[in-house]
């Protein structure tokens, strides 16, 4: 009779530093900075970025300091919920490890806790509905380059995306109804984390990005392009709470760099619609499950501080997924699906 091993499940994100201070940001920086999928120009990588990063060490560990929880960085402290969360619902027979991508807990360390649990399959979940080489991508190559040093991998599936998730949707959707009175603003934003142009483009295996209408929907030929992802995963928010075509704009945020990144800019749309004579705007921010620095400061600090220059009021975010009840319920049976 055959001996049936556990289940384990990795959960990644980004990544955060170990603490809101210079030197542990700068640790995360480099570390972050340092990845050929995130910065894929040698001569940034190499030459540029060195001498940037304590400059901008010192300015992120503010931000770092604004958002910290009492428990730890939001990123980490809903990560461990989470997959606190999703252990019980799954039971004994699932091993569930979190892991960052950068610092702790580090992927090496997650898979080596899973390993000696005697597991007989691995299923990953990057925690990045839209997929993108520099995330997504970066986690699939470690968690390969990791598996690899082991004399017996486990079967492996990793999760490519899960930008149209319907649970998911449903979520951010009930996020916004609970709290929010949608109807009563001027505009929303959908507000994307950017990429530069190139990294769309070096995907493309048919000739087909960065072309009129090639990101409106998802294909055979752009089926892992981030663009078409955020597209689809902003179509299907809007139609669960009916929200008109004129009344939301997709953008792009925390671009870094002189080189062309993917627009609209969310602080160039900003910038407009406070000179149409916007007051009150919604920003949802749906490629990010926890809230964290892109969120809470960059949008809720940042983008509500140029949007009152520009003659704007109020700048309202709509909560990331974080530890939501339905949020734990709707990771489970997505993993379970990919069993």
């Amino acid at each position: 009779m055959a001996v049936k091993g556990k289940t384990g499940i990795l959960l990644v994100n980004l990544g955060t530093p170990d603490a809101p201070t210079r030197k542990a940001v700068y640790r995360y920086l480099k570390q972050f900075l340092a990845d050929p999928r995130v910065i894929d120009v040698g001569f940034v990588r190499n030459l540029i970025i060195p001498p940037y990063l304590p400059f901008r060490a010192v300015e992120a560990s503010k931000g770092y300091q604004q958002l910290w929880m009492e428990e730890g960085s939001p990123l980490k402290v809903y990560g461990y919920r989470l997959a606190e969360g999703v252990q019980k619902l799954l039971g004994d027979d699932y091993a569930v490890e979190l892991a960052m991508r950068y610092q702790n807990p580090s992927i090496t360390d997650a898979i080596d806790t899973l390993m000696k649990q005697d597991i007989e399959r691995l299923v990953v979940l990057p925690l990045f509905p839209q997929y993108a080489s520099a995330s997504t991508g970066s986690v699939q190559e470690e968690v390969m380059r990791v598996l690899s040093k082991n004399w017996y991998i486990p079967e492996c599936k990793i999760i490519d995306s899960f930008y149209d998730y319907k649970p998911m949707i449903e979520i951010f959707a009930e996020r916004a109804r609970s709290k929010y009175d949608i109807e009563g603003y001027d505009h929303i934003l959908f507000s994307y984390h950017g990429l530069p142009e190139r990294h769309i483009l070096k995907g493309d295996t048919c000739n087909h990005c960065m072309k009129d209408g090639c990101c409106d929907t998802v294909s055979s030929k752009n089926k892992l392009c981030y663009k078409a992802h955020c597209n689809a995963t902003t179509r299907a928010i809007v139609e669960e709470l009916g929200i008109p075509k004129e009344n939301y704009t997709i953008c792009y945020q925390s671009r870094l760099g002189r080189d062309p990144w993917i627009q609209p800019y969310t602080s160039d749309i900003i910038e407009e619609q406070a000179a149409k004579g916007a007051k009150r705007m919604l920003v949802f921010c749906p490629a990010f499950v926890s809230d964290c620095l892109e969120t809470t400061v960059e949008v809720t600090d940042e983008y509500q501080e140029l949007f009152e220059e520009k003659g704007g009021h109020t700048l309202d975010l709509v909560e990331s997924l974080n530890d939501h009840p339905k949020w734990i319920e709707a990771v489970k049976d997505l993993l379970l699906e990919n069993v």
